[in-house]
């Protein structure tokens, strides 16, 4: 964890002590008390209590029974400082760069994909969606700051269809039904051999996948096939990837009113084994971590997703160097 002291230091400067005062945490321990509260999904308070509790915490962290523990304000502030400086893309590559240098390069293509994660679900009326998504404030928020302060105004709704079960007498069938979504996505995408995140970003659960795609892709990876769902196939992309010397493996789309040709059905079907690895990443995120976020507005909302990106890095990092050790 020492590779991050320097982006930690220069993201989270220290105030001179000279007028005296108690000493601040070390800023690699603060780091570290981030990453438990961001694995194991707790809020501040509830960090500061198990930071107390749990000797695997206090073991990991290097405490001992009668050392000082940061309270929930102080985590609050470290995490505040680092979204404010935006510190988390440089974190993110710092841990990267240390990969490489482990022998973990990026190899055999790449795997784009987003998925929606949950923020809390605003309560407004129909009036107030629509001046929110305008870039306005209802007026009666602007007149009560404390219900402003608890109101997202940059998640988004989103629908995606589902299947439900639904039983009619003795037999039973699937419906497809619509499912709402409020939150933001993450946008990742993995290595193919050792299914690490090379590039992620943070947006609307409602903004369009396929917008993402230049900004998701390494052009350092030693092979260059991509592999994407039908969001990422449109004509702006495939140009993209030929104009940069990727190989598109991205799924074929059905045309309105025409089923997919036998070659196009058995492509899908060879680049699905392939393209599937990358949710791995998302259902550890999600049960594993339980990630959600807490906190309000996109820049929280990247901090706590970045945080959750490098997390799953180092885990994965651990897994994989483990195999690799002598039985």
């Amino acid at each position: 964890f020492e590779i991050f002291r320097q982006d930690l230091e220069k993201a989270v400067p220290r105030k001179s002590r000279e007028k005296g005062g108690r000493p601040a945490f070390d800023h690699v321990l603060m780091f570290k008390i981030l990453l438990l509260q961001t694995y194991h999904n707790l809020s501040d308070e509830r960090t500061e209590f198990l930071l107390r509790d749990r000797l695997t915490f206090m073991r990991f962290l290097g405490l001992g029974l009668s050392d000082r523990v940061p309270d929930a304000n102080t985590i609050w502030l470290f995490r505040e400082t680092l979204t404010k400086t935006g510190a988390m893309e440089a974190l993110f590559r710092r841990f990267d760069a240390s990969l490489r240098q482990a022998g973990y390069l990026a190899m055999g293509g790449q795997i784009v994909d987003a998925s929606v994660v949950l923020a809390p679900r605003q309560r407004m009326t129909q009036e107030e969606k629509d001046i929110v998504k305008g870039g306005g404030i209802p007026e009666d928020w602007k007149q009560h700051p404390s219900k402003l302060a608890q109101k997202d105004r940059e998640a988004r709704w989103m629908v995606r269809q589902g299947r439900k079960p639904q039983k009619t007498g003795k037999t039973s069938k699937v419906i497809m039904i619509a499912v709402p979504y409020f939150g933001y996505k993450n946008h990742l995408s993995t290595v193919r051999w050792h299914g690490l995140i090379r590039r992620w970003d943070v947006s609307l659960a409602a903004s369009y996948d396929g917008d993402k795609l230049p900004r998701l892709l390494d052009k350092g990876n030693t092979a260059s096939s991509v592999w994407a769902d039908t969001a990422y196939r449109s004509e702006k992309n495939q140009t993209y990837l030929e104009q940069n010397g990727f190989c598109s493996k991205i799924h074929f789309k059905k045309q309105k009113g025409a089923p997919l040709s036998k070659r196009q059905a058995l492509a899908n079907t060879a680049r699905s084994k392939v393209r599937s690895r990358v949710e791995h990443v998302f259902g550890h995120q999600k049960s594993a971590m339980n990630l959600f976020i807490r906190s309000i507005g996109m820049a929280h909302a990247k901090t706590k997703i970045g945080l959750a990106n490098l997390a799953y890095n180092i885990r994965r990092f651990l897994w994989l160097e483990s195999r690799s050790l002598p039985v």
